[in-house]
């Protein structure tokens, strides 16, 4: 069983490095990397000959304009593995995370994908990784738990069933996000089963604090907010749970007092109710 690891790079060199310094440590070997550039330079091309010459199976694939979603469905394409995983260019693996990614499989044998431990962040909310099955129910309602792009592990043949990324979503377009929580959705939607796999660790830098806020701060958090109000539109979700999710954002620092929040949250706001529309008169 092998796994295809799909990494999107684009105005990074140290960091994309880094992810590949951690694979050539991993105990469990049995993969291949494709790096999937959209940098309008060569500034990976000696960290990817080196990291060649050390012993690491590479791929390297050009998209000649920026966007995560296709970058990732161009790597899907090429994939040569039976599982394909979605690291980003500034995460890392701990060196047993592609063997504990393979267990996982083999000891759920009905699973179509697993979804790893983001390190950072369970440490920083001070919270137990989730376990058990992703339930459509809880994602439908936006209550489904973590499962961010850089710890999904898929089957390929489900990929292919369900389509890869929607290019329309993620960094790079309108709807600057929400990518993984539409693929996670539709792959539900077909009846797969995908597990919480704790064992299986991804590290990645996680905050809690907010940005400073700005007009560009609350510019990206107001087109990252495009995406999710496009998974209300495109999934049909439950009236309330859009109402909450248009709501939430305002109420929840009107309440803490906090006006930066108030700012920040508006903006949260603004951008699903936008996603929203667009998609609704748009995306049919």
């Amino acid at each position: 069983m092998k796994i295809s690891l799909v990494m999107a790079t684009i105005g990074r060199t140290a960091e994309p490095k880094r992810f590949l310094e951690s694979l050539l440590a991993q105990t469990d070997r049995n993969f291949e990397v494709l790096v999937v550039d959209q940098n309008p330079d060569n500034r990976l091309v000696p960290i990817l000959q080196a990291m060649t010459l050390r012993g690491l199976p590479l791929r390297h694939l050009r998209l000649d304009f920026p966007s995560l979603s296709n970058a990732r469905n161009l790597g899907i394409a090429q994939a040569a593995g039976d599982l394909v995983g979605f690291p980003d260019d500034d995460c890392w693996y701990e060196e047993g995370t592609i063997a504990a990614v393979r267990q996982c499989f083999e000891v759920n044998k009905d699973a179509d994908g697993v979804v790893g431990c983001w390190v950072e962040q369970s440490l920083a909310r001070g919270e137990e990784p989730s376990s058990g099955n992703l339930s459509i129910c809880d994602w439908r309602d936006f209550r489904g738990g973590d499962a961010s792009s850089i710890s999904l592990f898929f089957k390929t043949k489900l990929l292919a069933k369900v389509g890869g990324f929607d290019g329309r979503l993620g960094v790079g377009h309108w709807y600057g996000a929400a990518e993984e929580i539409d693929l996670l959705l539709r792959a539900l939607d077909t009846g797969a089963t995908l597990i919480h796999c704790q064992s299986a660790r991804v590290h990645h830098m996680f905050s809690t604090e907010p940005e400073p806020l700005s007009w560009y701060s609350c510019n990206a958090t107001r087109r990252r907010a495009r995406g999710t109000g496009a998974i209300y539109a495109k999934h049909k979700l439950a009236t309330w749970t859009m109402v909450r999710g248009l709501a939430a954002p305002i109420l929840k620092p009107l309440f803490r007092i906090s006006p930066k929040g108030i700012v920040r949250g508006g903006f949260v706001s603004l951008g699903r109710f936008e996603g929203f529309l667009r998609w609704k008169s748009q995306q049919r």
